[in-house]
């Protein structure tokens, strides 16, 4: 107990001191011991005096550390980005700067929530590779990088499936179009997916349907665009299990198409009937009133 009492009469002291050499010291001897917190106490007391000594860099150093040994990797990564940034030409700086990365990595969340911080670690990450690309630690943060596009990719995925099950509620037609872009756009942010295979069956699977339930306008347009992904399918998986159900949608596609165009050809068939039956009469009444307007000064004559 008495020892106990004493080592806490010794930090007291030093937090109400103002012998700065003593504080620095025993601020480095506590980082030294892991006691982290009294450390950050400390060094939060001495820095704003010692900022520009020789003594600045070790402490700006070791409190960027402090944070990081207690977990608190959005303040480390940013204490060690400002080390960084006041110590470039230090024996530190690569060390400081791939901190500055790595708490962010470790900061990034899971990948079904939101994905910013995730983001700003790739960007610090490739800050510290572009800057060192010498350095030991180039594959580490290298397998950081593929860790968190993994884990884009992933979101993006469940995102993928997410509006491919909307697509099954009531109103499904709002969400077609979103799964098509969505699906695309997957393919195109992750070429080398193992999900590619089955987005594209998918993306085959709803732009049929899609084009489908399409208004009478944009059918033709539906249909054939939903047959192109069917043959790009084809193309690209001559091996896969969905071979047979993409044979499927397509031959359903393409005969729907045929009906749609038969259709089509019949209403602009009957639309040009009514518009020369139009022309017609337009024609017949203005001969008619051409007619009347000929005749109309004789009569006036004869009843003068």
């Amino acid at each position: 107990m008495v020892v106990t009492l004493g080592a806490c009469g010794k930090f007291y002291k030093l937090e109400k001191s103002t012998n700065w050499d003593e504080v620095y010291t025993a601020a480095n001897e506590y980082y030294e011991e892991e006691e982290y917190n009294k450390a950050i106490i400390l060094y939060d007391k001495v820095l704003p005096v010692i900022r520009g000594s020789e003594k600045s860099e070790l402490a700006q150093f070791n409190y960027a550390y402090a944070h990081f040994r207690l977990k608190r990797y959005i303040e480390a990564a940013s204490y060690f980005n400002t080390f960084y940034e006041s110590f470039s030409r230090s024996p530190l700086a690569e060390e400081a700067l791939f901190m500055h990365a790595y708490s962010l990595y470790l900061d990034a969340p899971d990948y079904n929530l939101d994905q910013q911080s995730s983001r700003e670690a790739v960007a610090a990450i490739q800050q510290f590779i572009n800057r060192f690309p010498q350095s030991d630690s180039y594959e580490r943060a290298m397998g950081m990088i593929d860790n968190l596009q993994s884990r884009f990719e992933k979101k993006a995925y469940e995102e993928a499936s997410m509006y491919y099950r909307l697509t099954e509620g009531l109103f499904p037609g709002q969400f077609y179009l979103a799964c098509i872009v969505n699906f695309q756009n997957f393919v195109k942010s992750y070429p080398n997916s193992e999900h590619n295979e089955e987005l594209s069956y998918k993306l085959v699977e709803v732009s049929s349907a899609y084009a489908e339930r399409s208004i009478f306008n944009k059918k033709e347009e539906r249909l054939n665009q939903a047959l192109e992904f069917g043959s790009e399918f084809q193309r690209k998986y001559p091996k896969s299990e969905y071979q047979n159900e993409v044979t499927a949608l397509m031959a359903e596609t393409k005969e729907e198409l045929t009906s749609h165009q038969k259709t089509k050809k019949q209403y602009d068939e009957l639309r040009k009937l009514e518009q020369e039956a139009r022309e017609k009469q337009e024609k017949e009444e203005e001969e008619s009133q051409e007619l009347e307007e000929a005749v109309t000064p004789e009569t006036e004559v004869n009843s003068n």
